[in-house]
């Protein structure tokens, strides 16, 4: 048999760790192969959950040469469920608490520093549900970068009747441990441009390092290739500014 010489290689699968409280919750982990060393991101899905379209993201990290983990925060509601079903029992009960979020996200964080080969730096990226978490997750924990991907109720309440039953977070913003890139479409109404600009206000007079983007003619969900709310130009470019933070700050 001839030998192939393949480069940029990954390995990629389902595995436990340990999150909040001590609890074995699913994750997927998606690593290049090589000496290293390596830094490392922690990917926080959508509200949709822990679905194919997440677990594309992290083995795209991977591809860039990050480490990456995507916890399942709804192992707890619905274990070895479809993610659609999986995301129903979530909503049913308002959501993931934020509590227990930072605490999955800790456990994400320490697996992944845990690694011999790591760098020990570690960033978050998080989408819709996510981007909120994301930014909760770095005003809860020594991190090394953050991005918030169009996350919603970080400055306002959801509207009455929604299934995320969640409070704004801006008063954490004091607490911001790292870079933090923000990524919106001006048709979004979740959070709406005001709410961004109200966030970008408040981390400029805290003094806490930042970067925003908002896209013209992208509302929510623009980076979601399998959803009509894809915005190729937007997703492109809001690739290439997360690839360029990502390199300055890990």
């Amino acid at each position: 048999m001839t030998s192939i010489d393949i480069k940029d290689q990954l390995v990629a699968g389902t595995i436990e760790i340990k999150g909040s409280e001590g609890d074995l919750i699913e994750a997927y982990y998606a690593s290049p192969v090589g000496e290293g060393p390596y830094s490392s991101m922690v990917v926080i899905h959508h509200m949709p959950g822990f679905d194919d379209a997440t677990k594309e993201i992290a083995r795209n990290f991977a591809y860039h040469g990050y480490r990456s983990i995507c916890p399942n925060l709804y192992s707890r509601e619905a274990p070895g469920a479809s993610p659609d079903d999986a995301a129903a029992a979530a909503r049913a009960l308002g959501g993931v608490p934020d509590e227990r979020l930072v605490g999955d996200v800790s456990g994400a964080v320490e697996f992944l520093r845990a690694q011999a080969d790591s760098t020990k730096k570690v960033g978050v990226i998080g989408y819709c549900s996510g981007g909120r978490q994301s930014f909760l997750a770095a005003c809860s924990l020594d991190l090394d970068a953050a991005i918030d991907c169009y996350g919603a109720y970080v400055v306002a309440s959801p509207p009455e009747g929604a299934p995320l039953k969640v409070g704004p977070i801006l008063d954490k913003a004091k607490d911001l441990s790292c870079p933090l890139l923000g990524l919106f479409g001006y048709e979004d109404k979740f959070p709406t441009p005001e709410e961004v600009a109200e966030l970008d206000r408040v981390l400029t007079q805290l003094g806490k390092e930042h970067e925003f983007h908002s896209y013209p003619g992208a509302g929510h969900a623009f980076f979601a290739p399998n959803r009509p709310s894809y915005r190729v130009e937007a997703a492109n470019d809001g690739w290439q500014r997360i690839w360029s933070f990502l390199g300055k700050h890990l």
